[in-house]
Formats: structure tokens, C-alpha cells, sequence
């Protein structure tokens, strides 16, 4: 093979590479950004890009003056947009997290699960009734166009409050997406499984009935006894522990392979 051949194939080597490269941080500062207000800006950019090349293609001189002169300015404007987030690829850079594989998805978990889990653990002590259901791969918005639009940033703090008796929203659920409470005083479907035990109220059946429909996981805690329970594809795990949930969503959001053992034995202990 002729040098000439050698030098093409690690010209082909060098695109691919860099390619891959490019590609692999494109889709890192997505995983960042998504869930913020940072994609919403990014919608509209795209949108702006878009309309540029119409007005070029189809020879809109004023308009392509125009959005020239705002796409010049405009990375300036975006430096500062984005600064939030600049940021925190700049920190996960530098704490060596950027090329750790599902680092943020992971973090955004962690927040949720930690969450969830001590507004679970406050209100259940002090009998305060909740029903929470996380939204995965099945959308929930058919259940959220039932509540009130919230759009808050998920806090053990935020939940609580809304569950706080005799509040406007404390009748019905609360509608979790990543680190999002979407919306509250949500309506979901009841079950009309004859399984259920006849002890169980509204938010039980509400939360079993969700389960039947979509993915969602769904906690409730028992207004009556304070218990916590989890609802997930038409499956109950009634009077868990706080560790229990925490390690029941961790698996659920994480899942992790193989599972461990004390959650399997905890599973087969408590289903119901």
C-alpha cells in the first residue's frame, strides 16, 4: 500500500474521531441542560437558525439583513443566557464528571429519590396524607391536564406544603417529572381491581389505578396509619420503611443489575 493510501485512511481515522468526539459532547450538554429553562432557549435559537436559512434559500435579503446581524449579536447574548449552565459543564469538566456515563441522570435521581423520600418520611409521622406518582416512559399528561399546573423545582419542602391539610391543593396528586413537580390536585384513574383490601381509601385505589395504566411509580402515605406504600405496573408494596422506598426507587429509576438481595427479600415480604 502506497504512503499516499496510508496518509488518506488516517485523514478518514482523524474525521471519524473527531466526529465522535463532537457528537459525544453534544449529547453531554443535552443531558445537562435537559429539564431546565436552558432547552426552552435552545428551541427558540434553533428556531431563529431555521427561519435563517429559509430567508437565504428563497434570496429574503431584508429578513436575512436582519437575522445576520441577530445571530452576530446574538452569541454574545447567549454566553450570558446560558451562563447556569456554561457553568456546570465547566464544574462537572473539572471534577472529571463530563465523561462519566449517566453522571447527570444519576445526580438528577439522587435529588429526586432524596426528595420524595423525606417528604414521604415527614409526612408519614405526622399522618399527613400524600400521593405522589413519578412520571417514566408513559407520559402523564392526560392526568395533568386534570390538576394544577406547578412547574416548580422538585423539594421535600414543595411537597410537603402542597400535602398540608385543609390547602387548595392537598386534595388529589402530585405529578413528578425528573427534578419537576409538573402539576398538583391531579386527578388519577381508580382501580376497580376486587384484590384491593376494603381498608384502602381513594389515594390507594388512585394510586394502584395509575400503576394499571401507565409506568408511573407511585407513593402514598395512609393518612389514617401514616403507612407508606408504592404502586407499580398493577403491583402494591404496602407499610415500607423509609429505607425501603429509597432503595425501591433507586432500583425502579436506576435499575441496577442484579438487583440486590435485601431488596428481593423485602419485595417478596411485603407485596400485596
Amino acid at each position: 500500500m502506497s504512503l499516499w493510501a496510508h496518509f488518506n485512511i488516517l485523514n478518514y481515522l482523524t474525521d471519524i474521531i473527531d466526529i465522535l468526539i463532537v457528537s459525544y459532547l453534544i449529547y453531554k450538554v443535552i443531558m445537562i441542560i435537559r429539564g431546565t429553562k436552558a432547552v426552552q432557549l435552545a428551541k427558540g435559537i434553533l428556531l431563529i437558525v431555521g427561519v435563517w436559512f429559509l430567508s437565504s434559500l428563497f434570496h429574503l435579503r431584508t429578513l436575512e439583513w436582519i437575522l445576520n446581524n441577530a445571530i452576530t449579536y446574538g452569541l454574545f447574548a447567549i454566553i450570558v443566557i446560558f451562563q447556569p449552565e456554561l457553568r456546570r459543564v465547566l464544574e462537572q469538566l473539572g471534577r472529571g464528571k463530563l465523561f462519566s456515563r449517566g453522571t447527570v441522570v444519576e445526580e438528577q435521581h439522587k435529588q429526586m429519590i432524596e426528595s420524595v423520600v423525606k417528604a414521604a418520611s415527614y409526612m408519614s409521622k405526622r399522618r399527613i396524607g400524600a400521593l405522589m406518582s413519578i412520571e417514566r416512559k408513559t407520559g402523564l399528561n392526560d392526568y395533568i391536564e386534570t390538576g394544577i399546573p406547578i412547574s416548580g423545582n422538585l423539594t421535600s419542602q414543595l411537597l410537603i406544603n402542597i400535602f398540608i391539610p385543609n390547602t387548595p391543593l392537598h386534595d388529589g396528586a402530585v405529578i413528578i417529572r425528573g427534578n419537576e413537580v409538573i402539576a398538583a390536585a391531579c386527578y388519577l384513574p381508580l382501580s376497580e381491581s376486587p384484590f384491593i383490601s376494603k381498608e384502602l381509601g381513594t389515594r390507594h385505589r388512585a394510586a394502584m389505578g395509575v400503576s394499571e395504566v401507565t409506568d408511573a411509580l407511585t407513593v402514598v402515605v395512609s393518612e389514617e396509619t401514616g403507612g407508606i406504600m408504592v404502586t407499580k405496573n398493577g403491583e402494591m408494596f404496602r407499610e415500607i420503611s423509609e429505607e425501603q422506598l429509597s432503595e425501591m426507587l433507586q432500583h425502579e429509576l436506576n435499575n441496577p443489575a442484579p438487583a440486590s438481595s435485601s431488596f428481593l427479600n423485602w419485595r417478596g415480604k411485603h407485596h400485596g
